[in-house]
């Protein structure tokens, strides 16, 4: 079990982060999010506050911050505005992926513009027939001179309407296996490449889009690890994802729990405050208790991280409860209120799209309960593994 408690310096950042979240993010997330359009002072602001580098080093220009800091980040803005909350969890892993795994010059080039929130970074590892089972992708890297052709096609990649470099993952070998992907760094401006935005019912200023990839040469400098090796580059990040987008979860649902306590203070039925009913005040206090489960599940997992110990089931539980608890901590929010969350006078249906594309995207619950299983029961139980011979 992980000991850590927050320290002094901890606290002072949650305040700080807090207090510019609801004075500057808060007021104007219906606005933003009700737009396709990426909001692109809002996140230069946030590169102005150092929010965009928590997770690189001080030496590339970040903050080097320590985990637990990061979540309390992701936290903190999605307690005022989801979206935003979305580009910081971003920053800190592309720009992660990019301080370790890009070569000196293209470093040094791409991640003080990430770091600033002048550029845009994101991944694109889904495809069209392969999304749960990534080693199926078709997405094809062919070695040419001086560097590699990409020929292939990208799905719901976050940000990739409005990015201006992504790490593609593609297979360099038909062998198959966990030894046949690589991973390259792709700026979108290069010739053959198509994108298409999707049209989602939430999460609209992040955009999620396809990305087409005809003969894009792609040269040897943009290659990030070692060929083989993309497979084990994105599963080891997974586990730091999941931990953060549980943070994000209950930061989004908590924030709604407290517009309706607070509601259920002032509104009246029947001669007296609505708080006082237990239809109304039960739900709020089971849901309050599954979100608290979330939040130090998500801290735990992190403080692992930290400690170099494994934390692959608790990051999956955290995946699949997260947004489960929170979609129905909101839902929940919107009835108690009544009629007036079905509208746009009020956040909590705008959070309620925005948050529930987290049960899909990063690993689907099937999945995640999956990994938890494998966790408990070993390797050889999981569906698709051969069976053991017996004598």
């Amino acid at each position: 079990m992980s000991t850590f408690l927050f320290t002094d310096a901890h606290d002072d950042f949650r305040a700080s982060v807090r207090s510019f979240s609801q004075s500057r993010l808060a007021p104007g997330y219906m606005a933003r999010a009700s737009s396709s359009e990426f909001f692109w002072d809002t996140y230069r602001e946030l590169g102005r506050q150092g929010l965009l580098g928590l997770g690189v080093s001080e030496e590339n220009g970040g903050q080097g911050a320590d985990l637990i800091t990061v979540g309390i980040a992701c936290e903190e803005i999605a307690g005022a505005d989801y979206n935003a909350a979305f580009t910081v969890f971003n920053a800190s892993v592309a720009g992660g992926m990019l301080e370790k795994n890009l070569q000196p010059g293209l470093r040094e080039k791409w991640l003080p513009g990430v770091l600033s929130g002048e550029l845009l970074t994101g991944l694109a590892l889904t495809e069209p027939e392969s999304g749960s089972d990534a080693q199926a992708m078709r997405m094809k890297a062919t070695r040419v001179e001086g560097g590699w052709l990409l020929n292939g096609e990208k799905t719901s990649s976050s940000l990739a309407a409005h990015a201006h470099g992504l790490v593609v993952f593609a297979k360099t070998s038909q062998d198959g296996g966990t030894r046949s992907v690589t991973a390259f760094f792709v700026p979108l401006d290069a010739p053959g490449i198509t994108r298409h935005a999707l049209n989602d019912i939430g999460f609209k200023p992040i955009g999620r889009a396809a990305v087409a990839f005809e003969d894009v040469f792609v040269p040897d400098e943009n290659l990030m690890g070692e060929v083989g090796r993309g497979f084990q580059m994105v599963m080891g990040e997974f586990d730091y994802t999941r931990s953060l987008l549980g943070l994000m979860c209950y930061g989004s649902a908590q924030a709604a729990i407290d517009m309706t306590v607070a509601y259920a203070k002032q509104r009246k039925a029947f001669g007296q405050p609505i708080g006082r009913f237990q239809g109304v005040s039960f739900p709020l206090a089971e849901h309050a208790t599954y979100l608290e489960g979330v939040k130090w599940l998500s801290y735990h997992a992190l403080a692992l991280r930290m400690a170099g110990r494994p934390h692959t089931k608790e990051a999956a539980m955290i995946k699949w409860w997260g947004p489960q608890a929170a979609v129905r901590a909101i839902h929940d929010c919107i009835v108690l209120h009544g009629h007036v969350a079905y509208s746009e006078d009020l956040p909590l249906q705008q959070l309620l799209r925005d948050v529930s594309g987290l049960e899909i995207g990063d690993g689907t619950p099937q999945i995640q309960k999956m990994i938890v299983a494998r966790e408990m029961f070993g390797r050889e139980y999981l569906p698709y593994a051969a069976p053991k011979a017996t004598s």
